[in-house]
């Protein structure tokens, strides 16, 4: 599940985007890379492998104040240098990093290719790039809206321009984008993990919005321009909980921590002075729940996994038929909705 990170403010962003880039190592990638802007010229450096290889790549002079980053997990296109993200337009002006998966990249791609565009990848997000590039005109937030307007499919993008100093623009729809309000500097990530260290003050963003930051403000808008007030959350939880600390890996951690994530899942939900659960957030009568007649959780990845899980669990416990079906076949399958079905759809 790939990662995103962008920033904006006093410091050098090689530095917040490649701690950023670390943090969100436990979603799994292939390549990484990031894209800078120093003294008015874009620098683009991404790398197949580990994170430490990209690092080793980067110059030490190379100093700009905003910059993305993106760690990527290969959809389309193998897995190489060239495929890694960020992707830059034709005059290296521009440049975006992307989660999710375009669905009309093909037709997308070849009006752009008569149009006199040039590809250099084998992926759906370039064509991203070249739709901003297309519809740019001085203004990132509105090419970015243009852009996104044509495409069909799940997207969380940051993108910046060589010739708006200080500026990071993103935009998402099915794929999770989150904003950082810091003391003299901004942040957009697709997970809170990338930004904790620096700002718990955080702006969800929703489906259909995007968001421009620059050190001092941030602006939230719909896809017609029209202005979102957005209230600031702020992250209750401390850093050293999504670090790996004396584990050598993330799935070790996981697998460790299983006692306790048991114990917090259960909290306050188990009464056992009358021997039953206080559940909530179904939102089912008891009458409905009883013309229940099957379970099927829709996930992917490890969620899927806990589905498995989930179903074996519920159907020895139950005696209902109950399983946990791959949200990718489900989603392009057409699938039949049975009647008298309880879905949870399980995201990470």
């Amino acid at each position: 599940m790939c990662g995103i990170i962008g920033y904006c403010g006093p410091k050098r962003a090689v530095g917040v985007l490649v701690e950023g880039l670390k943090r969100l190592e436990y979603r799994g990638y292939d390549s990484a890379g990031i894209a800078v802007v120093d003294e008015g010229n874009l620098h683009v450096i991404k790398k197949k492998g580990k994170i430490k290889v990209l690092v080793e790549v980067i110059p030490e002079s190379l100093n700009g104040s905003y910059g993305i980053g993106h760690t990527r997990w290969a959809t389309h296109g193998v897995v190489n240098d060239n495929n890694a993200h960020p992707h830059t337009d034709n005059g290296r002006k521009i440049a975006l990093a992307h989660n999710g998966i375009i669905e009309n990249f093909e037709s997308l791609k070849e009006k752009l290719m008569s149009e006199g565009f040039v590809f250099n990848t084998e992926t759906d997000s370039e064509v991203i790039v070249h739709l901003i590039s297309k519809y740019y005109s001085g203004d990132l937030e509105e090419a970015v809206r243009e852009a996104v307007s044509l495409l069909k499919g799940t997207y969380g993008i940051v993108c910046i321009h060589s010739d708006e100093p200080q500026k990071v623009v993103g935009a998402r729809n099915g794929s999770p984008l989150v904003l950082g309000v810091g003391n003299g500097e901004m942040f957009l990530a697709s997970d809170v993990t990338a930004i904790i260290s620096h700002t718990k003050q955080v702006i969800y963003l929703e489906d259909g919005e995007v968001a421009a930051i620059t050190p001092s403000e941030y602006r939230t808008t719909d896809l017609k321009d029209r202005r979102i007030e957005k209230e600031i959350e702020k992250i209750s939880w401390e850093l050293e909980q999504i670090e790996k600390g004396e584990f050598g890996t993330f799935m070790e951690k996981e697998i460790m921590e299983q006692p306790e994530s048991i114990g917090r899942a259960m909290g306050g939900r188990l009464d056992l002075s009358q021997a039953t659960a206080h559940l909530g957030g179904l939102n089912i009568s008891t009458k409905d729940l009883i013309r229940i007649e099957r379970v099927k959780f829709i996930a992917a990845g490890t969620s899927h996994y806990a589905g498995m899980v989930g179903a074996y669990l519920l159907e020895a416990v139950t005696r209902l038929p109950s399983l946990s079906e791959l949200a990718s076949e489900v989603r392009y399958r057409n699938p039949i909705i049975e009647k008298n079905t309880l879905y949870f759809a399980v995201s990470q």
